[in-house]
């Protein structure tokens, strides 16, 4: 029976094909075990120094939440992309799509959670969370960041595993094709995912909550991006 250790962690990280196609081939719970386990502290170390901007409070609630939003993202373009492999070539079953998305889902938690101390260090060296700075230059500036550095851990993640995809459809133009439709599924589901189980920092002059229950669908990620984006530029 195929075992794992800690050392699989960088095999994973490096993106070596040739170990993790076996891993894909033949998936083992406790492997599957440590790649969650990857995300909820890789993922959870980001979203707490993303949320002591606004209170210890919030850094609890971020930590939980964004380790979700990667696990929902996963079951969502695990389902999404199990039909879709084989349309673009690449023969994979729903089990295989899923492991190889969860083993993404990893790689993009470790990075943030490597990117978890600089984040810490912006919270640290900002002014104090406030009605003031939440209109301010800083805020804007701090939520672009973070958008920066989960994009940036999202298409690495995803990119980390090209080698395996093309040894998997015997081309790189299958693997393209298959890499394109996970950032696609990636950023639109995930992008959303974060917009509906917002606030990530929070308003001073709010309640800290899990959720905005009462605004949870108003709007969407794109649009506020954009006028965060102009506003930003405009100043």
């Amino acid at each position: 029976m195929s075992t794992f250790n800690l050392f699989e962690i960088g095999v994973l990280l490096r993106g070596e094909s040739a170990a993790v196609r076996s891993w894909i081939d033949q998936p083992v719970l406790r492997r599957v075990v440590l790649h969650l386990g990857i995300i909820v502290i890789g993922a959870g170390c980001y979203g707490a120094a993303m949320g002591w901007w606004r209170a210890p409070q919030q850094a609890l609630l971020v930590a939980i939440k964004f380790p979700l939003i990667i696990l929902l993202t996963t079951a969502g373009n695990g389902l999404l992309n199990g039909m879709l492999a084989p349309l673009l070539g690449l023969n994979l079953t729903f089990r295989q799509t899923m492991v190889a998305l969860l083993m993404s889902g990893a790689v993009t938690a470790a990075i943030l959670g490597a990117f978890a101390p600089i984040a810490a260090f912006l919270v640290w060296n900002t002014p104090p969370f406030s009605p003031t700075a939440m209109h301010g230059v800083a805020y804007r500036l701090m939520k672009l960041a973070h958008v920066v550095v989960i994009a940036f851990a999202g298409c690495a993640g995803n990119a980390r595993l090209f080698q395996l995809l093309i040894q998997l459809g015997g081309n790189r133009a299958v693997a393209g094709r298959v890499l394109f439709a996970w950032l696609a599924g990636n950023l639109f589901l995930g992008s959303q995912l974060c917009w509906i189980l917002r606030p990530f920092i929070g308003s001073p002059d709010l309640a800290v909550e899990f959720i905005r229950s009462h605004i949870a669908l108003q709007g969407s990620f794109y649009e506020n991006l954009f006028h965060t984006v102009t506003d930003s530029l405009s100043n």
